[in-house]
């Protein structure tokens, strides 16, 4: 990577808050940072001319929003597709709040992500200031991976000095946020501090930069064990062994998928894996966690990724009687918080050219082949349940979940609320046959919030340069609608939101506040839990000038997927989730009927 420098310009400004901000762009430009999203403000103004001048040269691309909290689950969304950071640019004071639930999801979930806020200089924080805070500098605490208060110089302090520091801080930034200084990636904090007047003196043409080589995954770890020997050593435990993908990054699911091919293992995969495709997949496996000679007879699980989706796979791992193996990227990736646990630290497979994922698989075993047959059996039982629902007229979540897997595209990307949307797409979306038809499924399981799921979705698109299904209920869609609203001419990207209207918060009907033996639910739970809001989605989304339409049947819903993406459109599906814990029940029924005896 070209080490960070100074613009040469023919007629370089006298101002030092002009000067650093053109250093910054630049820096960026050469750490790899390719789009930044920014809101605008008077003080980071300084910032907003050089990146509209760098978008001009080609160094990078901007986005304008009016939103902070939308515009950083749309720099998160970008991180989240590409594994590259997008920088999120603020003025100073609230506006540099708005940005923390996007950061705290990018520390949970490795997400990186850099965040660039302006500020005043030093002498007068915590003063009478205005949208001054001495709070600012360190908001985010220690979800920051690393967070740098870079000060504007004094009259009398040389700004070649501060050229060179505020150039090496932002390539450590971005550094970090990679995960290239020994931790995992994550959110950054860079404070800049600018001083009158904010105005550029005189125009700026940004040098040409050196072509960059590809990108590439931050290196793995000293200590790290090659994924290829991971079998080997895992091979000599129990035989009924079962891999366990939760949500993480694609390479990480490639692992998990490559693993249990290598030793004929049961994968158990949630959508936001990208282990979810090959013939070890075993659908609607939190179906089966309950049958006693399925998931009654697990002796030990090899878990990747973040595994926290279902409350059967939790249970699963919370057993004394079963042992857990956790393969982990980084030596301080998060677990389950169990002291019986054995941690792995593997390379990834995109960080490594000797261990690919293409060695081929062993021979099903006896204790696959029981998986296999039960998860085929449990998704025929499922999808029948599901069309007989649909003929009846009713829609529901896990055949809205079911038809927008089938309709996804190789190339495309799948992005889902994280709460019963990515819950019904893993009960009732079949695992894909291979990995090359499978789209990149992401959710925000970090944290597991709904709030920016549309401007994750939106980041997504942009960043991956790719067509973007996203599926959320309508509680999301109303959390960040919002994130549909792009200025006139900013980049737009190929975007359509199917949203499950029922009307208020369906998951809290399957948890045990939705239990109608509960003896406060006919009192309580609509208002504290459903929370109806009556209001017609496809007015509002037409509202913010989006395309928006309301399909009610299932030869509509096909059709609709059928269709390329093209733009940005949404789609409204009409639910009742009064039904919604019934409907569950039956298909649990069914197919422990459909699946004793394995």
């Amino acid at each position: 990577m070209p080490s960070p420098s100074a613009p040469s310009d023919e007629q370089p400004s006298t101002q030092p808050s002009t000067l650093l901000a053109r250093v910054v762009v630049l820096a960026l430009a050469q750490a790899g940072v390719r789009e930044v999203v920014l809101c605008p403000g008077s003080r980071s103004a300084p910032l907003a001319y050089a990146l509209h001048d760098a978008d001009a040269a080609g160094l990078l691309r901007l986005h304008v929003r009016h939103d902070e909290r939308a515009a950083a689950f749309t720099a998160l969304g970008v991180g989240r597709a590409t594994g590259l950071p997008a920088a999120v640019v603020t003025t100073s004071g609230t506006a540099v709040a708005n940005l923390h639930p996007a950061v705290l999801e990018a520390a949970e979930s490795a997400v990186p992500l850099l965040v660039l806020s302006a500020d005043r200089p030093h002498g007068v924080r915590g003063t009478w200031a205005n949208q001054t805070t001495a709070l600012q500098a360190g908001l985010f605490g220690a979800a920051a991976r690393l967070a740098l208060d870079l000060p504007v110089p004094g009259p009398r302090e040389p700004l070649a000095r501060a050229r060179a520091t505020w150039a090496a801080g932002v390539a450590d930034l971005v550094a970090a946020a990679r995960g290239e200084r020994g931790g995992r990636p994550g959110p950054v904090h860079g404070d800049l501090a600018f001083a009158d007047p904010l105005v550029p003196d005189v125009p700026w043409t940004p040098p040409a930069l050196p072509a960059l080589p590809a990108g590439s995954a931050p290196a793995a770890p000293s200590s790290a064990l090659p994924a290829g020997s991971a079998d080997e050593e895992l091979a000599g435990g129990p035989e009924r062994t079962v891999v366990v993908a939760g949500d993480g990054p694609p390479a990480l699911g490639a692992l998990a998928r490559a693993l249990a091919e290598r030793c004929a293992w049961p994968l158990l995969a949630e959508p936001s894996s990208g282990a979810r495709s090959g013939p070890g997949a075993v659908a609607a496996y939190r179906l089966l966690l309950d049958l006693p000679d399925l998931g009654g007879a697990v002796e030990r699980v090899v878990a990747v990724g973040r595994p926290t989706l279902s409350r059967p796979v939790s249970a699963l791992l919370a057993r004394a009687d079963v042992e857990l193996v956790q393969l982990v990227a980084h030596p301080d990736d998060p677990g389950p918080g169990s002291g019986r646990r054995h941690r792995r630290v593997l390379v990834p497979p995109d960080q490594r050219d000797e261990h690919g994922d293409d060695g081929g698989g062993a021979a099903p075993t006896a204790w696959l082949r029981r998986w296999q047959r039960a998860g085929l059996a449990a998704q025929a039982v499922l999808d029948a349940v599901l069309d007989d629902e649909a003929r009846a007229g009713r829609l529901t979540g896990p055949l809205l979940a079911r038809e927008v897997a089938a309709a996804a595209r190789p190339g495309e990307l799948l992005v889902t609320a994280a709460s019963n949307a990515v819950r019904d797409l893993d009960l009732a979306a079949a695992p894909w046959t291979v990995p090359a038809s499978a789209p990149l499924v992401l959710a925000g399981r970090g944290l597991s919030g709904i709030d920016g799921t549309l401007s994750t979705a939106v980041g997504a698109a942009l960043g991956a340069g790719a067509p973007t299904t996203a599926l959320v209920g309508d509680l999301a869609a109303l959390h960040d609608a919002n994130g549909l609203l792009l200025p006139p001419g900013e980049p737009a990207p190929d975007l359509r939101v199917v949203v499950l209207d029922d009307d208020g918060g369906g998951i809290f009907t399957g948890l045990e506040h939705g239990d109608p033996a509960h003896p406060d639910r006919s009192r309580v739970f609509e208002r504290l839990f459903g929370t109806p809001h009556g209001r017609d989605l496809v007015a509002l989304v037409g509202a913010l000038g989006v395309p928006a339409r309301r399909v009610t049947d299932l030869a509509g819903l096909r059709a609709a997927l059928a269709a390329p993406v093209r733009g940005c459109e949404v789609l409204v599906v009409p639910a009742d989730r009064s039904g919604l814990r019934d409907l569950h029940a039956r298909i649990r029924g069914r197919v422990r009927s459909a699946t004793s005896g394995g």
